[in-house]
């Protein structure tokens, strides 16, 4: 859990992912579409997945991807950045965490 949380804050946006996951790939287009560039972890392809994919599991994503974190905390996975979406909160919250300017 502790790698998971301490890759989570090495940058703005950071998102866990897998390569045959298209719900993230949408969630990694929509940050984009804003400006953001994120730090992208693809779980089925990283050397230390499986146990990463347990730990976001422990941390209470269900499904284990994809899960976001923004400006260092674990925001949640796809419904939870959705919902932020629709109610035009993304985008502060990604200034906030200085992943954009405006």
């Amino acid at each position: 859990m502790d790698m998971v949380m301490k890759l989570g804050s090495s940058s703005a946006v950071v998102i866990f992912t897998k390569s045959s996951c298209c719900i993230s790939h949408t969630i990694e287009t929509l940050i984009r579409s804003f400006g953001a560039n994120p730090t992208v972890y693809e779980l089925d392809t990283h050397p230390n997945g499986k146990k990463m994919e347990k730990a976001l599991i422990e941390l209470g994503c269900q499904p284990s991807v994809p899960a976001i974190f923004i400006g260092k905390e674990l925001v949640g996975g796809a419904n939870e950045i959705m919902s932020l979406n629709v109610r035009g909160k993304l985008k502060q919250l990604l200034i906030r965490a200085n992943a954009i300017w405006v």
